[in-house]
């Protein structure tokens, strides 16, 4: 136990609160119990040691313990939590909790047990709360923490630094939004550097090897996050990975299932499963059509990578303008916002607004029928008669 405080105490003490994620200040951080969860890379450690930090106890009333370390392979945690609970503890943050056997009914035991211990705890986006023995979904406030949005990228680079905007805001009268700005601001400078880098707030470590380090992320997702999916078979890993790189290589993808399942050797009855796995891992984005049928139950109308910076660590080269235009939209709107495929344009957004996604030189001819239509354009700095692609950056 002594050796986790120090751990702790060591950890909060080194963690920077200069920049903050979007996330942050819409955490209820006094419920006493809360859970995180998101991608790999996006920042949830980071989340809970900030907190921490401002919570500004020791680490015998208030401390961050991860579940990967090995002391959790023979210490229990609710042995553990009891003795830090004895300690005196008050604030008890749990990281990685995915990856501790039964750590949903010890959680809930540990709610049960210890009324006035407020529990924090993150895990993978494969965890399915709903599903865990304990039931935490009647317990406990869950969150989603996504990439960094392009607004967050340019405050975390000391580039620029706003609030966001609503999606109303900007659909609005560009004078509403233009005015925020400041006068010498170059919103496409650093915008390309953000499609290819800026999406994991880990880049600046290492920003020429983004693309490894994005590609191993891949691995240890499908290799070893997905070994706690109910219905996923681990030894199928292999599969799930080539499934990926074939996706990958006809971005934007019009599914045929049949051909998908033979490409990837994948059986046909299994092959929506294993994209909704994907999807459950933020490693693709499935849009389907509107209405009311069970996603799971209904053949995707277009398959994307979940966020840029993939694109480009899959590809290998340059990744495809439109391909980049349309995940790039579609990263930072799903965060708020319920997206389908539309009949008309590209995207449709909380069954009101549709979109058309192209460069400078694209029309809203294939929209002008439509009401309630933008054209979205890229390589455009201020609008004309038409909505700069790298605003919806702005977000979260």
């Amino acid at each position: 136990m002594d050796e986790l405080l120090e751990k702790s105490d060591l950890l909060v003490s080194r963690v920077s609160t200069t920049f903050k994620r979007y996330l942050y200040d819409q955490i209820t951080w006094n419920n006493r119990l809360t859970g995180i969860k998101g991608p790999r890379g996006t920042g949830k450690t980071t989340l809970l040691l900030q907190r921490l930090k401002e919570i500004g106890k020791s680490p015998t009333q208030a401390a961050y313990f991860s579940l990967d370390d090995l002391f959790f392979t023979i210490n229990p945690l609710t042995e553990v939590a009891g003795d830090f609970y004895k300690r005196g503890g008050k604030h008890l943050f749990l990281d990685e909790v995915h990856k501790f056997p039964g750590w949903a009914k010890q959680i809930k035991n540990l709610y049960d047990f210890y009324p006035d211990l407020q529990i924090v705890f993150t895990g993978s986006s494969i965890i399915d709360i709903a599903r865990e023995q304990g039931d935490l979904s009647r317990r406990s406030r869950i969150y989603e923490l996504q990439g960094l949005s392009y607004r967050e990228y340019l405050s975390f680079t000391n580039k620029i630094h706003l609030n966001p905007f609503s999606l109303k805001t900007i659909l609005a009268d560009p004078a509403t939004w233009k005015s925020q700005f400041p006068t010498d601001f170059r919103p496409l400078e650093h915008f390309a550097k953000y499609l290819e880098l800026g999406y994991y707030p880990f880049f600046p470590e290492d920003p020429e090897g983004m693309a490894d380090r994005i590609q191993q992320l891949i691995r240890t997702v499908v290799e070893y996050d997905m070994a706690e999916l109910h219905d996923f078979d681990i030894r199928n890993a292999k599969k799930m990975l080539q499934l990926l790189y074939i996706l990958s290589t006809n971005v934007p993808f019009k599914p045929v299932l049949t051909q998908l399942a033979e490409k990837s050797q994948i059986h046909r009855n299994t092959i929506n499963n294993y994209l909704h796995f994907l999807e459950q891992a933020r490693l693709i984005r499935l849009l389907y059509a509107g209405g009311n049928s069970i996603a799971t139950l209904q053949k995707p109308e277009k398959i994307y990578l979940d966020n840029t910076n993939i694109a480009y660590a899959l590809s290998g080269k340059e990744p495809e303008k439109g391909n980049l235009r349309e995940t790039f939209f579609l990263s930072q709107l799903a965060t708020r916002h319920a997206i389908h495929y539309p009949h008309h344009g590209d995207f449709l957004v909380d069954n009101r607004w549709t979109f058309e996604i192209g460069g400078k030189n694209k029309s809203k001819k294939q929209i002008k029928d439509t009401p309630d239509s933008f054209l979205v354009q890229d390589d455009l700095e201020y609008p004309v008669s038409s909505i700069p692609l790298w605003l919806f950056g702005f977000l979260y």
